[in-house]
């Protein structure tokens, strides 16, 4: 199954939890020291919180969650085939779960991901210095030419 996955990062993750759970009327389908996502299957939507910041909610990142990591392959290939700079990550530890990625950003700077979760996490991120779900820079990236980087990156 293929969904999009939205990740917004919020001021009260209780609150959203809660929130969310009276929306579409199901608890989360994880819910860990800052971070809580729902899988929802109608509409399928994977719904990521982050606990951060205390402003107003904002977007953090967009996503496609695929089944495999051919899936992601696949999608790294046609994005690269399209012209567009992506960021590749392999083994990364993110939104307690370990995943395979790769990253690209809209025309507005919006970062996309599309990711495989291949097994669960203990720990938000594999960085401690690194803040999850904070996308990679593609600076340096040139169209059509995905760059690998190290675990550490997130969801």
């Amino acid at each position: 199954m293929s969904r999009v996955q939205l990740a917004l990062r919020v001021p009260d993750l209780s609150a959203s939890v809660a929130f969310y759970t009276k929306l579409f009327g199901t608890e989360p389908a994880k819910l860990r020291d800052g971070y809580a996502n729902f899988a929802l299957t109608e509409p399928p939507l994977k719904l990521v919180l982050i606990e951060g910041g205390d402003d107003d909610t904002r977007l953090d990142h967009l996503g496609v969650e695929v089944d495999s990591t051919d899936a992601v392959r696949a999608a790294a290939a046609g994005l690269a085939r399209e012209g567009l700079a992506t960021v590749e990550e392999n083994d990364t530890t993110c939104c307690y779960a370990l995943q395979d990625k790769v990253w690209v950003h809209g025309p507005g700077r919006e970062p996309w991901e599309v990711y495989v979760v291949k097994a669960d996490a203990d720990t938000l991120a594999k960085q401690p210095a690194g803040t999850c779900c904070s996308r990679p820079e593609t600076a340096d990236a040139r169209a059509g030419e995905p760059a690998t980087v190290d675990a550490g990156g997130c969801c």
